[in-house]
């Protein structure tokens, strides 16, 4: 099934069950008032809200109504916990080699994870604002999930029983402020500001046999300015499952139903060409890994970030050629 949460003046908003298609929606309020209410019971509460889904599908949902991705918070306004990872070596690989530094074996058996702001979650067509186009404004491409309760320590088998529902999201980065945050050896804070997320979340199932081993078999489009520059498969160049993020986010305490992970920047490698050039045809989901190819290719970089009045779109679409989860549309305000 396919949720969303709908701005009602609260700080949580209101939760609605969407179309397979994306055409139509339907208050869930006899059922659960927010998505949070759900996953906290959510063996109870979900066999309810596939009824009103299979209902609003078939046409018969007496209250429908033209489902609108504006009107739209994020699945989860604020959360329990946002932990995101880097599952995608190549983007690892590349940024780093940009800069002449190389990979340590370490990353290769367990990923890279830091933890996000939660308590300020954006809708997908919120903008992005208040931020000094100095700072080195990028956009971030991702996967995510939430999930159920996760024991301390618990596998990534048990980890990826746990997931609830997959969504996108743009991990803003602040790319001129990160390198002087990481020297001080205590991680990411000032360099991220707000995620958005997709209007939409939907179930496991929904995907079908694009959802294997954790991972999203489809392609993640994005367009910055009107202009495709990333068509990257979100499947097989993920290092980690989700199971395995999860795994290690609990490898020391327990998440709590709501936990939002991340699959960090959706990264393919490139192609070699004749004469040792590198192309890379399905593109870059965020501006850096462009910088860094530029770097590799040319000895520099070109390639600005986002200046205000740039837009950032992202999504995905299934093997029937539909949006899954709606799509991420903002603005640098």
């Amino acid at each position: 099934m396919k949720l969303a949460t709908y701005q009602d003046g609260s700080r949580d908003g209101q939760l609605v069950v969407v179309s397979r298609d994306l055409e139509t929606a339907h208050y869930a309020t006899g059922i659960a008032h927010r998505l949070q209410q759900a996953l906290d019971d959510w063996n109870f509460i979900a066999p309810q809200l596939q009824d009103l889904y299979e209902t609003l599908n078939g046409g018969k949902a007496r209250h429908a109504f033209p489902f609108d991705p504006a009107q739209c918070l994020a699945p989860l306004p604020r959360a329990y916990q946002w932990c995101d990872g880097s599952a995608y070596l190549n983007h690892v690989e590349l940024v780093r080699a940009a800069r002449g530094a190389e990979v340590p074996e370490s990353y290769f058996k367990e990923p890279l994870m830091y933890q996000g702001g939660s308590d300020d979650l954006q809708g997908a067509r919120a903008p992005i604002r208040g931020l000094d186009p100095a700072w080195g404004i990028d956009f971030e491409a991702e996967v995510a999930v939430v999930t159920a309760d996760v024991p301390q320590g618990a596998t990534p088998e048990q980890g990826l029983d746990a997931v609830r529902l997959v969504m996108l999201a743009n991990d803003v980065s602040l790319r001129e402020l990160i390198p002087d945050e990481l020297a001080k050896g205590f991680g990411f804070f000032q360099g991220k500001p707000a995620t958005a997320f997709s209007p939409v979340a939907v179930t496991p199932d929904e995907l079908g046999d694009a959802w294997q081993d954790g991972r999203v078999h489809l392609t993640l489009q994005t367009t910055w300015n009107g202009r495709k520059v990333g068509l990257c498969d979100a499947g097989p160049d993920m290092r980690f499952s989700f199971g395995d993020l999860i795994a290690h986010a609990a490898k020391t305490r327990r998440l709590s139903a709501g936990t939002i992970v991340g699959s960090g920047t959706v990264s393919n490698p490139g192609v070699e060409k004749d004469g040792g050039r590198r192309e890379w045809p399905k593109g870059y989901s965020c501006i850096a890994e462009k910088r860094a190819m530029e770097q590799l290719q040319d000895g520099a970089a070109k390639t600005g970030y986002l200046q205000p009045g740039d837009t950032v779109r992202i999504e995905m679409k299934g093997r029937d050629g539909q949006s899954v989860f709606g799509a991420i549309e903002q603005v640098v305000a």
